[in-house]
This record gives structure tokens, C-alpha cells and sequence, in this order.
């Protein structure tokens, strides 16, 4: 899976690690559907994280479509409460 993170890059995810992400996805969810900020940023840095260091980066040249766009550690929890679906950021 080809995961972007908006104004950073793309990153391969074997699919062995979505359950990972998705379990932090779970935790990104619950805090945003609580309206807690700090929970919220917490839980945004560890997904971002996460996909940094489990995913491969794509090289900036190479153009490929993304299954999936992540948010930037920038954006406010109204901005990514609107990307959120009933699956999260991370589809199962």
C-alpha cells in the first residue's frame, strides 16, 4: 500500500504492518471523536511515526497514485475530524 503523508512524501507499507496502523488509526479516532487536542496530536505523531519507520520512502521523482493520504503533524483536529470516515484514516 502507497501511503502519502500531505507536504512530506510517499511510503510503502508491506501489508503486514496495517494492523499496526490501524490499531494506531483506532487510537487517532477516539481522540478526535472525544474532542481531546492533546490526545489528538499524540496519537497523530505516533501514526505519522509509524508510517515513517515501517514504510519505505518512494523517491520524490518517481509519481505514483496513493492509496492513501495521511495528514500533515500541522493539521488541527477540525481539519482531520473532516477526513475522518466511519474506518478511520486507515481502511481495514
Amino acid at each position: 500500500m502507497i501511503m502519502r503523508i500531505l507536504g512530506e512524501g510517499q511510503y510503502d507499507i508491506a501489508d503486514e504492518h496495517l494492523d499496526r496502523l490501524n490499531h494506531l488509526d483506532s487510537v487517532l479516532q477516539k481522540a478526535a471523536d472525544a474532542g481531546d487536542e492533546p490526545a489528538f496530536t499524540s496519537a497523530l505523531s505516533a501514526l505519522l511515526d509509524a508510517v515513517r519507520s515501517l514504510g519505505t520512502p518512494l523517491p520524490a521523482e518517481r509519481i505514483t497514485p496513493s492509496d492513501l493520504v495521511l495528514p500533515d503533524e500541522t493539521t488541527g483536529l477540525p481539519q482531520v475530524r473532516e477526513l475522518l470516515s466511519d474506518e478511520g484514516l486507515v481502511p481495514d
